[in-house]
């Protein structure tokens, strides 16, 4: 069969080539007419998780988890001026045509749901802070007076107005379209038009030397990611530029490392036109994607071009060289590019929209390499002319490896293979024991995916620090039946939940309904401490829970849900943990035929949810990746020692992978499981490359540790310089501004090591060992 694809491919190679060039213009007029990218809030949540289920169903009731905080700080004192008021107007007036805004719950001191309780001797007033008759262009100093008085006697002072004085904010509850079912198709691609309108008519018209704007919110979060990775390209031609050199270095030819190099682009072409085919647009946090997919494209094309120089260098010319490249690395090579397809297939099990559009970008892009790199290069190879001084060049260079990977073979002998293979065991059951400890989701405070200095994660610093309330938010619901903010046993219920979340470590304050009914119970008498208790029946419930405006998020308008608000001091993933294992516990010890317990709304609901879905996804996508593996290599060598010598490298650099994650303080998100899973592609096809080299010289009659290295003469060399050689470019990504593509970038380039040298001793020594242990009786037919 592969002797038949190559005559028909080498035979008719013109008139591919031609429908492959035609395919490259017409995929790179659609790449450029049609790239977008494209990021919307529900692309980044688990739809079908009962939280999110939950934020859907009250999100029309409740605060959601897409808000929006504005903050605006003096510089140069306290806020309390005309010309601080002045601009908080104009800002409170922006916001409020920023598309997608809920304005009935934008909240501002100029707002007129802004109000404060006035207690005199005629009975209880709700005032607005801001009077109704004062207005930004007539206001005065006196009127700013009068604002403070009564925003420093109220529970504004703390929540809307910052503990210093320096600043107040603005808060903004963002819909999208779709928001209200779910539905991803019918989404708007409003994130990133509300960050763009949010810096070109908030931040900048009113930054200046006395005010600072803060910005906090997925919008403004998913738009730096966006802005950072356009600057990030930059760092993806550096990383081109490097492997480019590299390529040369190796084979020391102009010709071929084009030829690597350029297959690669050539898929990520392709790549690009067929999404602009389909409409498809890249999330700002897929942005690694493609560059994932051309490493992928170059290690591969460093195979071939390795190959086609030794031939050559042999006295074969560029035909001879191609078609016995062809012919010795179709089979490795589709495997090994499947099982990369398979990995990134089973990305898209995970139910969530931006790691599903990771899968689709990914395997379009691995699918295209199996063309790209295993025909289109070494048939544009076949026309490579014989060059004597590159002959030279190359085995000048050759001669110098292949000492190294001499002395390297003798780990296929059987004292250092027994030795090689205890110490891989053993560093197994280490790295296993260690991977424990990694944690799903955030391990630090802010936005992880950018830096610490970022102006996001100063801004939400700031904010988090200058407010009673820290951001970070998780509503629990209590559902009750109709009237139940009147319902003592339903109030009582919710007050005691709400005392014991209190005590909960990691939530730093609690709001509920009960609560307020306390406070508001205590004001009808003169404020006495006495009197903040519950009040016991529905009349008195009425009185005190009248005063409570559904702006509060503390009940809606039939009262049949009574929301416990958490304030959380992070959004750490140890912190959501124990919070949402605390409501579990406390469900389950205390049942209530009345009120009904649901997670899910506010922002640290969803992050929880993510988590979640995060975690429960992990091991059975590692299992399936590995299942694949497993399935792939008994198919290509009919051997279960060769599922051992392959799989086993495999699993030790998984797990070190893990380990990084841990020392590193990186945690499992849907940034880094595409990661660790091309991860494990990478190592798998170094151990299809080498075992194959391997099995070819034991059948001309050689023993292991000579087929071995033979196998590091003719593949070995290459698999060591790619891991290095893509190491050392996506090591540029550590200097990114995106922190998220600094830790890739530093995940990766560990991968690519230990994958290599996993594989590289790894292999041979259990191969070594299963020969003496188990070897073979006969033989089968075998793909490879």
């Amino acid at each position: 069969m592969i002797q038949a694809i190559e005559d028909f491919l080498f035979g008719s190679r013109r008139l591919v080539l031609v429908l492959m060039a035609l395919l490259t213009v017409v995929t790179g007029y659609f790449a450029v007419a049609g790239f977008k990218m494209e990021a919307g809030f529900l692309k980044q949540v688990p739809l079908e998780h009962p939280y999110v289920k939950t934020y859907f169903e009250y999100q029309k009731d409740l605060p959601g988890a897409n808000l929006v905080v504005i903050g605006l700080r003096s510089k140069t004192g306290d806020m309390w001026n005309v010309d601080y008021f002045r601009k908080l107007y104009q800002i409170t007036e922006e916001a409020r045509y920023i598309p997608g805004v809920d304005r009935a719950r934008l909240i501002s001191l100029w707002t007129p749901n802004t109000q404060i309780l006035e207690i005199h001797e005629e009975g209880f007033d709700l005032v607005d802070v801001v009077p109704g008759n004062v207005t930004a262009d007539t206001m005065t100093q006196a009127d700013v007076d009068s604002i403070r008085d009564r925003v420093l006697t109220s529970d504004l002072y703390g929540d809307l107005v910052a503990l210093d004085e320096t600043a107040s904010i603005i808060l903004l509850q963002l819909q999208e379209a779709g928001a209200g079912d779910g539905d991803i198709s019918s989404t708007a691609n409003l994130a990133l038009e509300v960050a763009d309108i949010m810096e070109q008519k908030i931040r900048a018209p009113f930054s200046d030397d006395k005010t600072d704007v803060l910005i906090i919110g997925f919008p403004k979060f998913i738009g730096d990611i966006a802005e950072g990775a356009t600057i990030a390209v930059a760092f993806f031609g550096l990383a081109f530029v490097l492997t480019g050199i590299a390529v040369f270095m190796y084979v020391r030819s102009f010709t071929l490392a084009a030829l690597a190099i350029g297959s690669s682009l050539v898929s990520v072409v392709w790549q690009f036109g067929v999404l602009g085919m389909i409409g498809f647009a890249l999330d700002p946090l897929a942005i690694l994607v493609p560059f994932l997919v051309y490493a992928i494209g170059v290690s591969h094309g460093m195979q071939q071009v390795n190959l086609i120089a030794t031939q050559i260098a042999k006295g074969t010319d560029g035909m001879g060289a191609a078609r016995a490249t062809f012919r010795r690395l179709l089979v490795p090579g589709s495997m090994a590019l499947m099982t990369d397809l398979v990995g990134f297939v089973t990305l898209y099990l995970i139910p969530v929209g931006v790691v599903r559009d990771i899968a689709i970008v990914a395997t379009i892009g691995v699918a295209l390499k199996i063309i790209t790199n295993l025909i289109m290069l070494p048939l544009i190879a076949s026309y490579i002319p014989r060059d004597d001084k590159q002959v030279r060049l190359f085995i000048r260079a050759r001669a110098q490896r292949e000492r190294l990977m001499s002395y390297i073979a003798k780990i296929a002998q059987p004292r250092p293979a027994a030795i090689v293979t205890a110490m891989m065991f053993v560093a197994i059951g280490l790295a296993y024991m260690v991977s424990r400890e990694r944690h799903v989701g955030d391990i630090t405070p802010g936005a992880s995916e950018l830096r610490a200095q970022s102006k996001y994660n100063q801004d939400t610093a700031y904010i988090a620090t200058a407010l009673s309330v820290p951001t970070d938010v998780l509503i629990i619901i209590l559902e009750t039946q109709p009237d139940g903010c009147i319902d003592p046993a339903a109030m009582n219920y919710a007050d005691r939940f709400s005392l014991y979340m209190g005590g909960v470590p990691g939530v730093v304050s609690v709001d509920s309904l009960p609560f307020a009914a306390r406070y508001f119970q205590s004001i009808g008498a003169e404020g006495n401490l006495k009197w903040r208790e519950l009040p016991p029946t529905s009349r008195q419930l009425i009185g005190a829970t009248a005063p409570v405006p559904t702006t509060t998020g503390l009940l809606n308008d039939r009262c049949t849900i009574l929301p416990i608000i958490a304030y959380m001091q992070d959004h750490k993933a140890t912190t959501i943990e124990t919070v949402v294992a605390a409501v579990e516990a406390y469900e389950e010890i205390n049942p209530s035929e009345i009120v009904n317990i649901r997670l899910g709304m506010g922002g640290v609901g969803i992050i929880a949810a993510t988590n979640e879905v995060i975690e429960e996804s992990e091991a059975p996508l590692i299992l399936y990746v590995f299942a694949t593996i497993i399935v792939l290599v008994f198919l290509a060598y009919w051997d279960w020692r060769a599922v051992i010598c392959c799989c086993m490298p495999l699993l030790l650099a998984t797990f070190l992978g893990y380990v990084f994650m841990v020392v590193l303080g990186i945690g499992l998100k849907v940034t880094t499981l595409p990661v660790l899973v091309l991860g494990t592609g990478i190592g798998v096809d170094y151990a299809f490359y080498l075992y194959s080299q391997i099995k070819y010289y034991q059948r001309q009659g050689l023993g292991l540790a000579d087929a071995y290295e033979g196998a590091l003469l003719s593949t070995g060399m290459a698999v060591v310089y790619t891991a290095i050689m893509l190491a050392v470019g996506v090591a540029t990504w550590v200097l990114s501004p995106l922190k998220f593509q600094a830790d890739m970038g530093a995940l990766l380039a560990f991968m690519f090591l230990m994958n290599m040298v996993a594989a590289i001793i790894g292999l041979p020594a259990f191969a070594a060992v299963l020969e003496r242990l188990a070897p073979p009786r006969g033989t089968r037919p075998a793909l490879v």
